[in-house]
């Protein structure tokens, strides 16, 4: 690269930008992600000894045998803005077409020199080798925890937050839906409301809690402990009443999750699944064929609710500047989905969903709906991203899809 740039400069134009993730690749220019786009920065692209010079200057010292023996590793690290403030200039973006396609052209407001500086921003970090180059992908964690207002979430979130003391609750969806951060607030919320004792594991912790009304331990993987099976595997011997799994990504940590639902405590987890059905086949998938009936009966039993979420762009003159905003679907435990679960109805859940959003379950396609009602996305932009573009023409047009067969069934469970 003719222009020598640091990591910390990158990093620091992050925030500048109000950049949600940077993509470091042999090949490319540093790229951001601004509001779901991916924008490249007006550099010259990547050798290989750019990249491995940004990557390992972050990444720590007790990690980089990992990394050369897995060829992948996970951390975290943080920015003292204060230090170099005065030393960084604002990069510029790449004015011609973006990594997408689109325009890579900042407005004022994104572009401003102290847009979303903060004292010590915290990075998630993903490094790992493709086609024998070191490549980078860096995710900037705001070290506010976010409210269900900001956030623009549905006040289903902060009920579940509330009134549910055991079981458990999954927040899903694709890399970058925002889950961790939705996730995060509901803790937070528990932190703010309740005297309980919260263990989380995470790779990496993201977002560090201060105690509120509760005490909280928050245990890193590859710091704190080797692995979430290490540290899943006598969690219930430190007398949480709360646990977040950073993720459940294997027959382990799910099964962990589990016992630990069917024992009275209240456990959080995410997933990288599309939307709710998909979580389930997802679980079931874990286990062998011979476990699948008791897997079923035992989540059937513990679970409270899956929440699927997506960002999507947004109006920022309608949401107080927030770029992006979640379109979720709520699948809440009934009797109905309970048994659906345990016979391996999987495909009936969408249905139940939308039959069943007085009782606060939401479908994406009225999540959709309502986002156009309130003024927070377009209507070109909820057909882009909407599952089912026809259901939603039908709701936005005034016309409620009609339940399916299983609508006189679900009303007769209540």
């Amino acid at each position: 690269m003719a222009q020598y740039i640091s990591i910390k400069q990158l990093l620091f134009n992050m925030a500048q930008y109000d950049a949600s993730d940077l993509h470091i690749k042999v090949g490319l220019p540093p790229t951001f992600r601004i509001h779901g786009r991916l924008k490249p920065l007006g550099l010259p692209p990547l050798t290989e000894s750019d990249t491995e010079r940004l990557l390992m200057e972050i990444m720590p010292e007790q990690l980089k045998q990992k990394f050369a023996e897995f060829g992948d590793i996970d951390f975290s690290t943080f920015l003292d803005t204060k230090t170099i403030l005065t030393k960084s200039k604002q990069l510029k973006l790449d004015e011609g077409k973006g990594a997408t396609g689109d325009e890579a052209v900042v407005d004022a407001h994104s572009a401003s020199p102290a847009h979303g500086v903060n004292a010590a921003d915290r990075f998630r970090c993903n490094v790992y080798r493709a086609s024998g180059g070191m490549h980078g992908a860096i995710r900037r964690i705001n070290p506010d925890i976010p409210t269900f207002d900001s956030l623009k979430l549905p006040a289903v979130y902060e009920q579940l937050s509330d009134k549910t003391h055991e079981g458990l609750v999954l927040v899903v969806g694709v890399t970058g839906s925002g889950k961790s951060t939705t996730l995060a607030c509901m803790l937070e919320r528990i932190n703010e409301t309740r005297g309980v004792n919260i263990i989380t594991v995470e790779d990496p912790v993201e977002y560090h809690f201060h105690p509120k009304k509760s005490i909280i331990s928050q245990r890193e993987i590859g710091l704190d402990v080797p692995d979430y099976h290490a540290a899943l595997r006598y969690i219930v011997r430190q007398d949480p009443d709360v646990i977040f799994i950073g993720e459940m990504r294997d027959q382990e940590t799910v099964l962990a999750a589990i016992q630990a639902a069917e024992t009275g405590h209240l456990v959080f987890g995410s997933m990288h699944t599309a939307d709710t059905m998909q979580a389930f086949s997802r679980i079931i998938e874990f286990f062998p064929q011979s476990e699948r009936d008791f897997i079923r009966s035992a989540l059937s039993n513990s679970i409270q609710a899956v929440c699927a979420q997506r960002l999507v762009p947004a109006n920022k003159d309608s949401t107080g500047g927030a770029g992006v905003v979640p379109a979720t679907e709520v699948l809440l435990a009934n009797a109905v989905v309970r048994e659906c679960i345990r016979e391996g109805e999987d495909a009936n859940l969408p249905a139940i969903i939308g039959s069943s959003t007085s009782d606060g379950m939401r479908s994406f396609t009225h999540s959709f709906a309502e986002l156009v009602e309130k003024d927070w996305i377009t209507l070109a932009v909820a057909m882009e991203y909407a599952p089912n573009r026809d259901a939603l023409s039908s709701i936005l047009k005034g016309v409620e899809v009609k339940a399916s067969s299983l609508t006189g069934k679900i009303k007769g469970s209540h």
